[in-house]
């Protein structure tokens, strides 16, 4: 704990600061060059840095976090009660394309990596198996866990097996326009560099979402001049009794098994990596130290050439003019505006809007609101020109700094950063998640020391090291990017060596029947 206080001003503009010192600071705390507190102010959390009279505006990231709700004097605690959020700001009113130039090229970084047919790379070696409805997950289920214990052994340049599950397929309004997302998230997943090029299919048989309609011809690579699904279907009169189903998924299995356990890693280029970049259970620190590392990393892959997706629509939604700002081309900005929209009309479908987004965690660890938490998210994306816009679900067919239009929920965001390609994920926490993905390595980085510090064994990067003045975010950034690299060379990550990970979860805003 650190004797001195020692709060962080991100801008000059602001008339708020941030408490940096573990278990926060008491009443009576003369700041250096500030106030003396007239409230305890917990860690993570804001001291007024001068008084701010009813109505005022309060600033943060030099931006309007919020307006006072009552006069709030200097020192005192800065909290949800004491702020009113401000409105929206309206899409239509977003601010035209005025890019920053692209960034110098980083040239000379390579990883070891999975090349496959259509050009894509994988950073692991996976055996993907896809279901094309909820009913089978149990049988599969059975059946991986089988074919860890009996094949995996055989094939020891497999990394593994993993059950591409969800909740969809049956009982759904299939034919409605929204069903597009869930089958072509479904669809593009089945695709990703780190399956290697294989596809396998266990169906049901009565379902809706019948094999050729999730997989038609067309839609997924032809390996060794395959051109037909390989589908094991578990109403087929052919299986009598249990054992039968199972044995029909290994005996499928051990074939894709046999062609993925030939392949070796190779010297790849760092612009064939796809990262995608996520936050989940932040704070007040998320915005200070993790965040901003990653921006500085992002930088990085985009000048080596990698694609490198942020996302997150009500994390962005107030940052709305900084993205349309920095798009590429008015044809970018308008694909953001769009996006934005068409996720502020479902939302408001549901009676609900951006505010709805932030958690009991987010608020104990010091952020208000969805604005202040908006301004910190949006750092990921670091400084450069944003290239292109992706809808939920949809492919990712270039390279540089990508909008993925998703949901904020940490599950649902990474599968659909999975279904766009991504071959690795970096995911910020500051009050802290065991999150991970069976289907791609997570790099997770804590914001501050006291989160690194006890859970050692499950955060891959101390950001926190920034708030203390140990290292600063280039540093940090430039650490973090060549982790990166050895992360997709095969280093493996907290979550990979606990095997943890959290199940594929489906955006899919059509209705259930």
């Amino acid at each position: 704990m650190t004797s001195t206080p020692h709060t962080i001003r991100i801008h000059p503009n602001d008339n708020v600061a941030v408490v940096v010192n573990e278990g926060g600071l008491p009443v009576g705390t003369a700041l250096p060059g500030g106030p003396t507190l007239v409230d305890s102010v917990p860690q993570g959390h804001k001291v007024a840095l001068c008084e701010i009279p009813k109505g005022a505006e309060v600033r943060r990231y030099a931006v309007v976090i919020g307006h006072a709700a009552e006069s709030i004097p200097a020192g005192a605690w800065v909290n949800e009660q004491r702020l009113v959020m401000p409105q929206a700001c309206r899409l239509d009113q977003a601010p035209a394309s005025d890019p920053p130039a692209n960034l110098p090229a980083l040239e000379g970084h390579t990883f070891e990596g999975y090349r496959n047919a259509d050009g894509s790379v994988g950073t692991r070696n996976l055996l993907a198996v896809t279901t094309t409805v909820q009913c089978v997950a149990g049988v599969l289920e059975f059946a991986v866990k089988r074919i860890r214990e009996t094949l995996l052994p055989q094939y020891p340049h497999v990394d593994g097996v993993v059950a591409l599950t969800h909740s969809y397929g049956c009982g759904v309004a299939i034919d409605a326009p929204d069903a597009i997302i869930p089958i072509r998230t479904l669809r593009n997943l089945a695709s990703n560099p780190n399956f290697g090029g294989e596809v396998m299919v266990l169906s049901l048989g009565c379902e809706k979402l019948q094999p050729e309609r999730l997989l038609p011809p067309g839609s997924f690579p032809i390996v060794d001049q395959r051109n037909s699904l390989d589908v094991v279907c578990l109403q087929d009169e052919q299986h009598v009794g249990f054992m039968s189903m199972i044995d029909s998924i290994l005996r499928q299995a051990q074939v894709h098994l046999e062609r993925l356990n030939r392949r070796r890693r190779e010297t790849c280029p760092a612009s064939d990596l796809v990262v995608g970049v996520q936050c989940g259970g932040s704070d007040a620190f998320s915005g200070v130290t993790a965040n901003p590392a990653v921006g500085f990393a992002t930088d990085l892959l985009v000048r080596a050439g990698a694609a490198v997706m942020f996302s997150e629509n009500t994390e962005v939604r107030d940052a709305v003019g900084q993205l349309t700002r920095r798009a590429a081309s008015p044809a970018v900005a308008e694909a953001i505006v769009r996006e934005l929209a068409w996720y502020d009309a479902y939302l408001a479908r549901g009676q609900a809007d951006r505010s709805a987004n932030t958690t009991p965690g987010n608020k104990k660890g010091g952020l208000t609101n969805i604005v202040e938490k908006a301004m910190g998210s949006i750092v990921k994306s670091g400084l450069g020109p944003i290239h292109g816009v992706l809808a939920p679900g949809e492919k990712l067919k270039q390279k540089g700094l990508i909008f993925a239009a998703t949901p904020a929920s940490d599950f649902i965001c990474g599968t659909l950063q999975l279904a766009a390609g991504m071959n690795l994920h970096i995911f910020t926490t500051g009050r802290g998640t065991p999150y991970g993905l069976a289907e791609c390595p997570v790099i997770k980085v804590a914001t501050h020391n006291g989160l690194a510090r006890r859970w050692h064994d499950l955060m891959d990067l101390n950001a926190g090291r920034i708030a203390s003045g140990e290292e600063s975010i280039e540093t940090v950034g430039w650490e973090l990017f060549h982790q990166t690299l050895a992360v997709a060379s095969g280093q493996k990550t907290w979550a990979e060596r606990w095997g943890l990970h959290n199940d594929l979860v489906l955006f899919n805003p059509a209705p259930i029947t």
